[in-house]
C-alpha cells in the first residue's frame, strides 16, 4: 500500500514554467510511478512515466521536450518539471504507482493520489 500526495499545481502563463511534486507514504517506493492528466470533459490520459531506479522514461508525444519526470528514491518523492506551458496542458494532474516495470500508456495503475490542477493562461 502506498499513498500518494500531489502538489506544486496553480495557474501559470503559456511559456511558464512549473514543477509538480508527489510525495509517498508507505512500507516501500518500490514502484513505477507517473503522472497522468484530465481535462475538462475528457478522459484521463497519460503524460510521463519513470521506472523503479530511474533509469527509465516515458512521455506522451504531446509533452516531449517540454516535460521532464524524475525522482529521488531517498526521498519518496517523484517530479515533473513543466516547461513551455500551453493553454492545451491545463488539466488535474494526477500521480500514479505501478507493479510494472514503467508506466507508458494510458491503462490502470495500482495506486492514484487525488491530484492537483494546473491552469496555463494564454
Amino acid at each position: 500500500q502506498v499513498q500518494l500526495v500531489e502538489s506544486g499545481g496553480g495557474l501559470v502563463q503559456a511559456g511558464g514554467s512549473l514543477v509538480l511534486s508527489c510525495a509517498a507514504s508507505g512500507r516501500t517506493f518500490s514502484y513505477a510511478m507517473g503522472w497522468f492528466r484530465q481535462a475538462p470533459g475528457k478522459e484521463r490520459e497519460f503524460v510521463a512515466g519513470i521506472s523503479r531506479n530511474g533509469g527509465m522514461t516515458a512521455y506522451a508525444d504531446a509533452v516531449k521536450g517540454r516535460f521532464t519526470i524524475s525522482r529521488n528514491n531517498a526521498k519518496m518523492t517523484v517530479y515533473l518539471q513543466m516547461n513551455s506551458l500551453k493553454p492545451e496542458d491545463t488539466a488535474v494532474y494526477y500521480c500514479a504507482a505501478d507493479q510494472a516495470m514503467l508506466i507508458m500508456s494510458s491503462r490502470p495503475v495500482d495506486y492514484w493520489g487525488q491530484g492537483t490542477q494546473v491552469t496555463v493562461s494564454s
